[in-house]
């Protein structure tokens, strides 16, 4: 995530989930963690045990608000306007941490001459162009103002800055693109375009009642919750912030977490105990799916997949434009050609590139939300999908099941007949299963129980799991299928010597078991052709090309990162994941073994880098290398023995002293200073300002929702974000805010009882007990309005369609006063859909298709719509079904239709 990349280095949790148990404070924002993550939510109660404060500002009273002391009800949509006012409190009343901000950020850089803010712009930046909604960072003046020649000596030795955003993705690797030239400071942080004299005036309007008239809170509660982070942080406190998809899944989504990280560099709490920022991740391998990578922008290790233009054209170029002089990026080249030798093997050679030229080039956006708006207009022809269920857990899930009708082919991989799966049959909007052309493969997969590897947790950990027992029937796992795909295409393809089959032929695909693999009750497993997990985890983490373990006959493993070479003789599928196999037989993702004595347990199982549990752990001590304080020391500069010492792995040169200062025109880590926490950025410090890194300004800022019954009361004549992706069409229709035609604001959540949009829950009778039916949940203030007695029919409509689901009136959703009008709000949990045992309208179908600009994510947390007492017209099916049962599995037992008791039961009573 670009946010938590542009400002500290990597877009990654900052600690792990343990650690919130030291927590003086923790806010919750964009999180519902005791429903959606409760077993993590165990830290967190440990923390209020030992006397925590614990802070809940969401759109809806949940799980989480009851176990809070402090619950703040705002707006859906407003969270940078909510973090602005901390910011604003922290930076007025004078109670940021100094030593901390002075030494570890880039508080005292000087910014271009010419850079316009937001407040001089009227809610837009310099650099902004308008015809095609973009920023251009160099003709903004984005960057810093450089030094003169001769003037001063540390940091030199950064790129200069020649303009425009580097990287593919334009937000930089893991949001760590460069400056610029060693820039201009001033130490006494006075000068009117040094970075906290712009941050003091970006955040100024940000007051405690300019903030409550937009979020619908009151001011005194902004107060209260700055004076809890404030009071629990610095020298002796710390306060960590949690947040989930309730920030991501926003068209501001990157800058409210950017806005989060400013909050916390202020107040010291980065690198420290029980200190940081929790980024929740969804399924158990979210983090994983990104990390090695299956986005179509990223190779694995956050290395940026070459684009078809003449700057990635040659290894060379590549390197010169995604890596760095300064900083740890400064390794980019050995992670590139490690990479290439890991997947071409000897046919990755110096006089080819190490086969760089075979890599897919990107020649534009391929998203997942850009696909399926191309998709719906006929432009695929084919579709492969593993765990996914776009039909139905999609954005305007109407419009991706109309894509799917375009197709020729489609295929499906799960464990359930899900929406995506029958969606030629079963969708009650779509037309007659003989007018769909597309011809649907269903391939039954193997659940988790029959199939071994990793999983990487929110806080970076890599776990393994262990096969307990063959998957029935035709059942095959993910891997076995997609590695016997390969074996095919490699065996269809062998002999051509087409130039662009190269790239397949070449590929290295060689996973099979030396001997068959054993069942954990000793017999062998009746599956044959499934590759071997451990020798895949033993290509990510790296080998020695032409150096032999004797003990296996096999190339030696890499015991960290640190090994690679740029010169061909190191492999490594993965450099982050690098030090997880580092010799035959120890599988650290695999260990399970406590540390008595030491927090942070660091033989269970792994965490990248270097199996650090805290990032950027060297700001846990001040910049002399003591820690700030004994209650929240981490690591600390041991000068008897040379180097960092403490319970956690330094994420820092474990012997660069602290009084160590680059010299001139230094590179690579030499350029970072002992007293340079940040090791990702290129000059080593925190950003409180990023003058690269995203492409929507180098400050958060508050828009509105791109639906939103009012307009933006702090920028007046900028109601939603200028660079927000719109893909207006028939098929999504989108309220412009402000809008009167859809006055409710809407947002969607989750429940314990079920999961994502239902594949796993909704074919499973005792959760369908538990969470029987779609509803939405209301105001009394809203049902009195609309007619509507809890447990009644309502259709709620926006501008791309409308379902019918049951009203759950509650107190634990009221009405805000915005702007000195009401405004109410409806949440819905978006569960339910055609396909399971237990069917209901799906709040996905009301959602729209938009991009947020940085990474094309959705706005799925803030929409516009109306709620109307009755069933919708052409109502569809919302009984209780039998499910189809899976051929080889026995089916689960039918469910009781169960109506909804009076008093509203499904979101726990408060």
């Amino acid at each position: 995530m670009p946010g938590l990349g542009a400002t500290f280095g990597r877009g990654a949790a900052t600690s792990y989930q343990q650690d919130m148990a030291n927590a003086d404070c923790l806010l919750f924002m964009g999180s519902n963690m005791a429903e959606a993550h409760p077993v993590g939510f165990r830290w967190p109660m440990k923390a209020k045990e030992k006397g925590a404060t614990l802070i809940h500002v969401d759109p809806r009273f949940s799980r989480t608000s009851a176990l809070c002391d402090h619950y703040v009800n705002i707006r859906a949509g407003t969270d940078i306007a909510f973090l602005g006012g901390l910011v604003n409190y922290v930076l007025t009343e004078g109670k940021w941490f100094e030593e901390f901000v002075r030494a570890y950020t880039n508080a005292g850089v000087i910014i271009e001459e010419g850079f316009q803010d937001t407040e001089d712009l009227a809610g837009l930046f310099s650099g902004y162009n308008p015809a095609d909604g973009t920023y251009d960072p160099q003709e903004g003046k984005w960057g810093y103002e450089p030094k003169a020649d001769g003037e001063g000596t540390e940091g030199q030795g950064q790129k200069k800055n020649e303009g425009g955003q580097q990287g593919t993705h334009g937000y930089g690797i893991m949001g760590g693109a460069h400056p610029g030239a060693a820039p201009k400071t001033d130490p006494t942080l006075r000068h009117p375009r040094c970075v906290m004299q712009i941050l003091k005036r970006h955040f100024a309007r940000y007051t405690p009642e300019a903030v409550a008239s937009v979020c619908g809170c009151s001011a005194e509660q902004v107060v209260k919750v700055a004076e809890l982070l404030c009071g629990n942080s610095g020298r002796e406190r710390t306060s960590t912030i949690v947040y989930a998809v309730g920030w991501t899944h926003h068209t501001t989504g990157v800058q409210i977490i950017r806005t989060a990280g400013i909050l916390q560099l202020l107040l010291g709490n980065i690198g420290r105990p029980g200190g940081g920022i929790m980024a929740m991740r969804g399924h158990s391998s979210i983090q994983g799916s990104t990390d090695v990578s299956t986005l179509y922008d990223l190779l694995p290790g956050y290395l940026p997949q070459p684009t078809a233009d003449e700057k990635h054209e040659t290894l060379d170029r590549y390197v010169e434009a995604e890596g760095m002089p300064t900083g740890f990026w400064s390794n980019f080249r050995p992670m590139i050609v490690s990479l290439m030798k890991a997947w071409y093997g000897s046919a990755a050679t110096p006089e080819n590139d190490y086969g760089f030229g075979w890599l897919p080039r990107v020649d534009g956006d391929y998203s997942h939300l850009v696909t399926m708006d191309r998709m719906a207009k006929g432009e695929m022809t084919g579709y492969m999908v593993f765990g996914q269920n776009p039909a139905g857990g999609g954005m305007n899930a109407g419009l991706q099941r109309a894509g799917l009708r375009n197709l020729d082919w489609l295929v499906v991989a799960d464990w359930f007949e899900t929406e995506t799966a029958v969606f030629w049959k079963d969708d009650p909007n779509a037309p007659p299963p003989k007018e769909i052309k597309t011809e649907v493969f269903f391939i039954p997969a193997a659940g988790s129980p029959e199939k071994e590897g990793t999983l990487t947790n929110t806080q970076r950990l890599l776990q393994w799991h262990n096969k307990a027992m063959d998957p029935p029937g035709d059942c095959r796992s993910d891997a076995w299928f997609v590695y016997q795909l390969g074996k095919k295409l490699k065996e269809q393809y062998a002999g051509s010597t087409d130039p662009r089959d190269l790239p397949l032929l070449n590929l290295t695909w060689e996973y099979d078991y030396t001997e068959e693999p054993k069942l954990p009750d000793g017999t062998t497993s009746r599956i044959h052709g499934e590759p071997d997990v451990e020798r895949i985890l033993q290509e990510v983490n790296g080998y020695k090309v032409a150096e032999t373990d004797p003990r296996t006959g096999r190339p030696a493993l890499l015991p960290g990162f640190w090994e690679l070479k740029a010169d061909g003789s190191t492999a490594c599928g993965c450099w982050i994941y690098s030090g997880v196999f580092p010799e035959p037989g120890r599988n650290r993702a695999n260990e399970r073994k406590r540390t008595p004595g030491n927090p942070v347990e660091p033989e269970w199982g792994f965490a990248w880098p270097k199996n650090r549990r805290v990032l950027y752990n060297r700001a846990s001590a001040d910049p002399e290398g003591r820690p700030w304080s004994e209650r929240k020391k981490l690591v600390w500069w041991d000068e008897a023995a040379g180097k960092w010492v403490g319970p956690d792995e330094p994420d820092f040169e474990p012997d660069k002293p602290p009084s160590y200062r680059a010299p001139k025109d230094a590179k690579g880590m030499a350029a970072i200073g002992g007293n340079q926490p940040f090791i990702m950025k290129p000059d080593g410090l925190g950003w409180l300002y990023a003058p690269k890194g995203v492409k929507d300004g180098p400050l958060p800022t508050h828009y509105e929702p791109i639906e939103s019954p009012v307009g933006n009361t702090l920028y007046p004549e900028r109601t939603s974000s200028p660079t927000t992706r719109l893909f207006d069409g028939p098929l999504n229709r989108v309220a412009h805010a402000p809008t009167s035609e859809f006055p409710v604001v809407a947002c969607t959540f989750r429940l314990t009882e079920h999961y994502l949009s239902g594949p796993m829950s909704r074919f499973n009778s005792w959760l369908n007990e538990l969470q029987p039916e779609m509803f939405v949940e209301m105001s009394r203030e809203l049902a009195a309005e609309r007619g509507v007695a809890n447990g009644d029919w309502v259709t709620v409509r926006t501008a791309r369609g409308a379902i019918e689901c049951r009203a759950l009136v509650t107190p634990r959703i009221g009405p805000l006063l915005v702007n000195g009008r009401t405004v109410h709000q409806v949440g819905l949990p978006f569960h339910w859909a055609f396909a399971g045992e237990v069917v209901g309208g799906n709040a996905n179908d009301l959602t729209a298709i938009l991009a947020e600009v940085n990474v094309s994510m959705h706005e799925g947390k803030a929409f516009a719509c109306q709620v109307e007492a009755g069933r919708r017209d052409g109502k569809q099916p919302t009984a209780t079904k039998k499910a189809v049962p899976w051929p080889t599995r026995e089916p689960t037992p039918d469910t009781p239709t169960a109506a909804q008791p009076e008093g509203g039961f499904a979101h726990g009573q408060s």
